[in-house]
């Protein structure tokens, strides 16, 4: 797999059937290794490596209704008081970062209302925080660690 913009981790893969697989540390189980997998598995243990986020308050892949429809998030990182502090949109390498990323998170955050959002290809990553006063967003330069 393609090298990303994070520190460097430690997996746990397996060949199976001709496929690598790859461990996720939240759902418990291995997941086929696609690009996109491999940035979302890069950036949880961004989230608990480098943040500090507890692993009971990542979720990930979950359903969300938006006008009326299924959608799935990737990444959604819990406050210790069970309201949402981050989602993160997580998209293959060779994907572009492009203002319907931006659009997509923000539908998301409409319903879930989480205080920061994050978007990456793994190869670039772009932070933003919510301002639901004045319905708009400011660009950081890196998401805020965990605290107690």
């Amino acid at each position: 797999m393609q090298n990303l913009n994070f520190n460097s981790y430690s997996f746990r893969l397996k060949n199976s059937e001709n496929k690598v697989y790859i461990f996720d540390a939240i759902r418990k189980k291995f997941l086929v290794l696609t690009p996109e997998e491999w940035v979302r598995q890069h950036t949880i243990q961004f989230l608990i490596q480098e943040l500090n986020y507890p692993i009971s308050l990542i979720n990930v892949e979950k359903i969300v209704k938006i006008n009326g429809m299924n959608k799935r998030y990737d990444i959604v990182v819990f406050n210790s008081n069970g309201s949402i502090e981050i989602i993160i949109e997580c998209k293959a390498p060779e994907v572009q970062i492009t203002q319907a990323t931006f659009d997509q998170i923000a539908r998301y955050n409409f319903i879930l209302q989480a205080n920061y959002l994050m978007v990456t290809n793994g190869l670039n990553h772009y932070f933003c925080q919510m301002d639901f006063e004045n319905e708009n967003y400011t660009f950081l330069k890196d998401l805020p660690a965990y605290n107690l």
